[in-house]
């Protein structure tokens, strides 16, 4: 284990909860170990840890980062893309590299729409000119979070979405038998719709969506 995550190991484990370990495990098809860390606990102990232990390099963040996503509980996943966004001041172009490692590895839609949150709206803000390269790659490729991804990644940015770009990527996936991509396209509407609801409405006047997706973009305008 890298040095690093030894002391933080020690910290989860002296605030592991086998009842809820038990529950996060089947709450997540048994997919996962957990230590069965409170949400809330879980980021403010990973929050004191790396004001205490700032990282000072890329590369150090990179080994720290897949290595949390090598190990058995679900905690340590959280713990690296909270490391990952916490350390922002350290990103490069590349680190787009890392956090398509995050959504390809021990893959589910708890980490892959965290490192949306966490990760995706700051590195395409700062790196603008990754984003048509970058997330055309993630639409057009067979894995479903990078397509999950792609469809998402704008859910925060408000009135400087790229309203063609999200119409080519749901358009390109309407049609997937995929729960969690159908998910997705309703979601990302329904965000724009906060900004643009006239646009939201139109479009799914206009495209024949899958009714998951149709419901989820129209659930605060109505129909």
């Amino acid at each position: 284990m890298h040095p690093y995550l030894v002391p933080i190991t020690g910290i989860f484990l002296a605030n592991a909860d086998s009842t809820r370990a038990t529950w996060s495990r089947s709450y997540m098809l048994d997919q996962f170990d957990f230590f069965g860390l409170v949400a809330a606990n879980r980021r403010n102990l990973g929050k004191d840890y790396m004001k205490q232990n700032p990282l000072t390099s890329l590369q150090q963040l990179e080994a720290i980062v897949k290595e949390c996503f090598e190990l058995p509980e679900r905690e340590y996943q959280y713990f690296g893309v909270e490391l990952m966004a916490f350390h922002k001041k350290l990103w490069q172009p590349s680190t787009i590299e890392l956090i398509e490692y995050c959504l390809v590895h021990r893959s589910w839609w708890d980490t892959v729409d965290h490192v949306a949150s966490e990760c995706l709206t700051h590195y395409f803000r700062t790196f603008p000119e990754q984003i048509v390269s970058v997330t055309v790659r993630w639409n057009k490729s067979s894995n479903t979070w990078l397509q999950r991804s792609s469809i998402m990644f704008q859910k925060a940015f408000k009135a400087g979405t790229n309203s063609a770009l999200l119409s080519q990527y749901i358009l390109h996936h309407k049609d997937s038998k995929e729960f969690f991509i159908r998910k997705a396209i309703g979601w990302a509407l329904r965000e724009y719709a906060k900004t643009d609801p006239d646009w939201v409405q139109q479009f799914v006047r206009t495209n024949q969506l899958h009714p998951l997706s149709e419901r989820e973009a129209l659930k605060r305008l109505g129909k």
